[in-house]
């Protein structure tokens, strides 16, 4: 791993700390807390999968007609990663997404999944984004975290994409968060099991062999470019506080709502 990687992951680490050790956790204690806090998560996971498509577009031809484009190493990366993230297994063997394995968690733990895919419909329909948010309802935390993501994919900059892509995403799920999900689960298995199947899948996939990948990716597409690596850090820092931000969004929320209880 370079000089440059363990920096930037050194300048990070403070606010990866305050993510998983984040007081959100501590407040989800039931099905509702966790109702509310999927309804947030689930745009984190769908702009993390336009964010890898836009890395696709950027590092590998996706037109035709088809030509070589960029490094043979880079697009074996990115294109495993996009495998993974958009075509991996459910439980029971079937071919999904990510993100719509997430939907059938929300569905099974009866979360309300309305708002994201009315959101994600308006924006089929060619919808601004800021209709897009009023059409669905979106929160607001969810607002600014995928604004922030987007104007990351506006800018065109693959290594800034990378970046926070690896160090913005990967491996944020603490142990803690996944001990009170196992718990519920004991309680509640009918309401849990592909949440819970979910954050395992992440786990394995995404926390362990992809995030190799995108370090790899990163180091890659920044090389030896001081500017590069500077803007990368930048945005990486940014990418967390967007995080932090969006946690801070469901705390008040269910704090609110255990309030009026």
């Amino acid at each position: 791993m370079s000089t440059e990687i363990e920096k930037l992951k050194a300048q990070i680490e403070p606010l990866r700390q305050e993510i998983i050790n984040h007081k959100v956790y501590s407040v989800i204690q039931d099905l509702n807390d966790l109702q509310i806090f999927m309804k947030y998560h689930v745009y984190a996971v769908w702009d993390f999968m336009s964010l890898l498509k836009s890395l696709q577009n950027k590092l590998t031809c996706t037109s035709v007609p088809w030509y070589p484009t960029g490094s043979a190493d880079t697009r074996h990366l990115i294109n495993e990663i996009v495998v993974g993230e958009e075509s991996d297994v459910d439980a029971n063997g079937v071919r999904k997404s990510h993100f719509e394995l997430y939907i059938d968690g929300m569905q099974q733990c009866g979360a309300n999944e309305g708002p994201i895919l009315k959101f994600i419909e308006a924006i089929k329909q060619g919808n601004s984004f800021d209709a897009a948010y009023q059409e669905s309802n979106t929160p607001a935390a969810a607002r600014q975290f995928v604004d922030f993501t987007f104007e990351v994919i506006r800018s065109e900059k693959a290594y800034l994409q990378a970046a926070i892509f690896t160090f913005g995403r990967e491996d944020l799920i603490p142990g803690m968060f996944m001990s009170l999900v196992n718990e519920l689960h004991k309680t509640f298995p009918e309401s849990v099991s592909v949440f819970k199947y979910y954050l395992e899948r992440h786990i394995e996939v995404d926390g362990d062999h992809h995030s190799h990948l995108a370090l790899a990716m990163t180091e890659h597409l920044c090389q030896n470019n001081p500017a590069y690596w500077e803007e990368a850090s930048s945005y990486s820092l940014r990418s967390l506080q967007q995080r932090i931000a969006l946690w801070d969004g469901v705390y008040e929320e269910i704090c609110q709502k255990k309030a009026h209880n």
